[in-house]
């Protein structure tokens, strides 16, 4: 493996874990003694195990940490970090781990919102997966493989190699890892026409806590449901997915329509929620607030932003008669609308915006798993039911005012196919009930826990604020924006199904029972666990 360089991209991120543990050099040394004994040609791997003594070790701890909280001296570090080159390496790492005591984390892309693909308060073991990147699509059939450690970027490039009229409906940000955006369901601009990434896989290999390599037959469809949004850490190892390809247009047109607070803002939010989810399937208006024109600490010269942006899938000549039909306030015109491939869109969401085209950013870009301005983020994710009325949607603006720059709130409609999918087709229930889904982020440059302290406050100022308008009794949550305000498993000790619930509900509501039922079948000993797994019910058996 080339030793990758630090630098990354800006990510989404994490409650402050700031604890330290003295590692233990004996597990360390026999889990290296058990791996030597349980490979066949240790040889085949020990090039891609790394310890605190490798010169490697922290470039490639680091390589994948996408939020600075994370990276700092007081982080708990793992005792070993293995890049496997074939899922066949897997077994023996779990069985060492087991034998010796060590968690394990898999690591994809290392997006996770709290960073427990690559943090652990106990001593650990990652499985970075970065090596099992290897797509193949069939583009006759309208299927792919991926391996878990490729980016939704690359699948993408992938994808339109092979034809211009496929898609598929995962994230906007390139440099996410498959592995765990698809196992917590996975949205993206394609979402009203096709679903979650979730929703469009039709195979996988995991690996259990036995050790045995297993894809959707022999793992039975129990648990082939819980891993398409049950979240895969608390099941095994997945080392690959199967997904069905979505057709696409060759052109498709973006907008990005910005409105201030002097320019009627407020009111067209308002007016928003109750078009963006009724609209054509083929059409996504989404929303993101944010203050802009800052000067000075006490905001002057300040107004709040409401970004309006779009993807349609067809040209701009269909697109403007339903806008003034459906949402003739805005105001699009003919000059704001952008005309493109549909991979050209994921460039121009993924913040490479192709203006005109003759000037676009090569798709090579989106092979890039780093990207600049690496820095520290917290994010609160709710669904909306009913309409917020403008009163409302001024707090959220006064909050934004309150805030340091940086802070955005984003708003994605549902409806469409969304709406028309089961609550318990699979582990994710945010369905036909809700119009959108709404996500707040605060992000700072800097790792330095006590100039974290007013940006994670402001965090949960948002969330408290926005209880009365968004769903209750669960009030839900989305898992890939993991949340461990909400709850946590016991770091130590077994947890049980009443503290588990506290954060599942919200994540899965109903589905969590299932969850629970699933885990419990294959991983009776809950030896996959982090603080928000799916606990075992019979884990504490001998207690």
């Amino acid at each position: 493996m080339k030793t990758p360089s630090i630098s990354s991209l800006a990510p989404i991120l994490l409650l402050i874990i700031s604890c330290s543990w003295a590692a233990s050099a004996d597990d360390h040394d026999d889990f290296l003694e058990c791996l030597s004994e349980n490979f066949q040609n240790y040889s085949t791997i020990s090039n891609d195990v790394y310890t605190v003594a490798n010169s490697s070790y922290t470039p490639i701890l680091q390589f994948s940490i996408r939020n600075l909280r994370f990276g700092s001296a007081s982080t708990p570090k793992p005792q070993v970090i293995i890049t496997p080159d074939h899922e066949s390496q897997i077994p023996p790492i779990i069985y060492c781990a087991r034998d010796n005591d060590l968690e394990i984390r898999t690591r994809s892309g290392g997006h996770d919102i709290e960073g427990l693909s690559y943090v652990s308060r106990v001593p650990f073991v990652i499985i970075d997966l970065i090596n099992l990147s290897e797509i193949t699509v069939d583009a006759e059939n309208k299927t792919a493989w991926v391996e878990a450690g490729a980016t939704i970027g690359s699948l993408y490039y992938t994808i339109a190699e092979k034809s211009p009229i496929l898609g598929f409906p995962a994230g906007f940000c390139p440099t996410v890892g498959v592995g765990g955006h698809f196992s917590g369901g996975g949205y993206g601009p394609l979402l009203r026409k096709y679903g979650l990434a979730g929703d469009n896989i039709i195979d996988a290999r995991i690996i259990d806590v036995q050790g045995r390599i297993l894809d959707r037959k022999s793992m039975g469809e129990d648990l082939f449901w819980a891993i398409r949004g049950g979240g895969g850490a608390s099941f095994g190892v997945i080392t690959a997915w199967k997904v069905q390809l979505v057709d696409v247009p060759e052109t498709v047109t973006v907008f990005s329509v910005r409105r201030t607070s002097e320019q009627n803002a407020t009111q067209l939010v308002h007016r928003w929620q109750d078009v963006a989810p009724k609209l054509d399937r083929d059409l996504l208006i989404a929303v993101t607030l944010n203050r802009v024109n800052y000067s000075g600490q006490e905001g002057r010269n300040a107004t709040i932003q409401a970004n309006f942006w779009s993807l349609f899938l067809g040209g701009a000549d269909r697109l403007l008669p339903i806008l003034q039909e459906s949402f003739p306030e805005l105001g699009v015109l003919r000059e704001d609308c952008i005309e493109m491939s549909w991979i050209e869109s994921v460039l121009y969401f993924s913040e490479a915006p192709v203006i005109p085209p003759s000037q676009q950013q090569p798709l090579e870009m989106l092979l890039n798993r780093t990207q600049p301005n690496l820095g520290s983020l917290k994010v609160k994710s709710d669904y909306v039911q009913k309409p917020i009325p403008e009163l409302g949607l001024q707090g959220i603006e006064r909050l934004l005012y309150e805030a340091e720059i940086g802070s955005v709130v984003a708003m994605i409609p549902y409806g469409g196919r969304m709406a028309e999918i089961s609550e318990s087709e699979t582990p994710f229930p945010h369905r036909a009930a809700n119009l959108y889904k709404i996500v707040g982020t605060v992000y700072w440059q800097g790792d330095e826990a006590r100039g974290s302290e007013r940006y994670i406050s402001w965090s949960r100022r948002y969330y408290s604020y926005m209880a009365p308008y968004v769903s209750s009794s669960p009030r839900e949550a989305y898992l890939n924006y993991r949340d461990l305000d909400i709850g946590v498993n016991n770091v130590v000790g077994e947890t049980s199904y009443e503290q588990a619930s506290v954060w599942g509900k919200p994540y899965y509501k109903d589905n969590f029972d299932r969850l629970v039922r699933v885990k419990t079948a294959v991983d009776p000993e809950n030896f996959f666990r982090n603080e928000q797994s799916i606990p075992s019910l019979y884990s504490d058996k001998d207690d």
